[in-house]
């Protein structure tokens, strides 16, 4: 951490990113940065309907009943957690908006508290490289630590660097069809978002394949820069 902080104008950013563009772990490296706090909206809801707040049990009964939680509550529980004070100095929004509907709700939402967007950050991927990042993906059963087929694999095949473990397991949607389904899926979902922020001059592009640390970079010059 360098101490990095922005006190006297929230930083909130949106970050996005398909499946496996590494958009925890640069949150992480953003938030010991710069103070932030990274929203991911499935914690949140998780979250609320666990403490039992007023948007908490409106989307506990709506998903108990199959369907789909709206845009209004999500909105709600992100309401409140704005109102918290470790938010202050801005958050990174993960997860939502993932429409330009969803986009312009959270814009009110922000200008409601004399905030807004200052950066929305997108992680860019080489789907085949992306398919093969994630296919090859393990992890020990034991102790859950990770591994990669081409990138990281056991100092001992077949045995857990951590626990010593020799179980190790796939996840089912790590399938390279479905990879390429979620792929196709996101880019299809995102375009009218990245066009939202592109039309607002905030749209970043950044190249995900490249070294964490590099990424980690070239992230911190985009929030530097929009607020200098």
């Amino acid at each position: 951490m360098d101490g990095t902080r922005f006190p006297d104008r929230p930083a909130d950013l949106v970050l996005l990113g398909p499946p496996g563009a590494g958009k925890g772990t640069q949150a992480r490296i953003l938030q010991d940065r710069f103070g932030l706090v990274q929203l991911s909206t499935g914690d949140l809801l998780r979250e609320a309907v666990a403490a039992g707040t007023p948007a908490g049990l409106a989307a506990r009964e709506v998903m108990a009943s199959g369907g789909l939680v709206s845009d209004e509550i999500v909105v709600a529980i992100l309401s409140d957690r704005l109102a918290t004070s470790d938010t202050a100095a801005g958050a990174i929004f993960d997860g939502f908006p993932r429409t330009a509907v969803q986009a312009r709700a959270l814009d009110a939402l922000l200008a409601e508290r004399g905030r807004g967007i200052v950066a929305a950050i997108s992680l860019e991927v080489d789907d085949a490289a992306m398919v093969a990042r994630i296919t090859g993906r393990s992890t020990c059963a034991g102790c859950g630590e990770g591994y990669h087929d081409d990138f990281k694999r056991p100092a001992s095949p077949g045995v857990c660097d951590r626990c010593g473990g020799t179980a190790f397991t796939r996840r089912a949607d790590d399938a390279a069809e479905t990879v390429a389904a979620r792929l196709s899926a996101y880019h299809a979902q995102t375009a009218p978002l990245i066009d939202h922020y592109a039309g607002q001059g905030l749209l970043s592009r950044i190249d995900a394949m490249a070294p964490i640390d590099e990424v980690a970079a070239a992230m911190a010059a985009v929030v530097e820069t929009a607020l200098a």
